[in-house]
């Protein structure tokens, strides 16, 4: 197993082993797809000033790439599903950019010269 260069910081929660251990094992899909990721950085979150007690963990990650980066972040009742779906959002970001990258390779542009080009005789 490669080692990547993930950053994972907790507000208001201790991080465990569990968690980095899922943290990691998630982001390795998104390792596998694009390999000019420089770095990744995930901030998990607990929020216990929700009044309605629903999305309380908060998962937030941030994929640097060369260009833009790639921003997401997901709330729900439950830290591991916020994970799970913070992942598949930079996951689609990244098929995205890549899906973009060949259709831009495929479209050839036709060059229209304004001036009449002699004829060689």
């Amino acid at each position: 197993m490669k080692q990547y260069d993930i950053i994972i910081s907790g507000l208001n929660m201790d991080l465990t082993d569990a968690i980095k251990n899922v943290v990691h094992a998630k982001a390795e899909k998104l390792f596998e797809h694009e390999d000019k990721i420089v770095r990744m950085r995930v901030e998990l979150e607990f929020d216990p000033h929700q009044s309605t007690h629903e999305n309380e963990f908060i998962a937030k990650g941030q994929l640097e790439v060369r260009g833009n980066d790639h921003i997401a972040h997901a709330e729900t009742n439950d830290l591991y599903k916020s994970i799970d779906e913070m992942v598949n959002k930079l996951d689609r970001m990244l098929r995205r950019r890549s899906r973009l990258k060949k259709v831009k390779r495929k479209d050839t542009h036709i060059i229209d010269i304004p001036a009449e080009i002699p004829k060689a005789v």
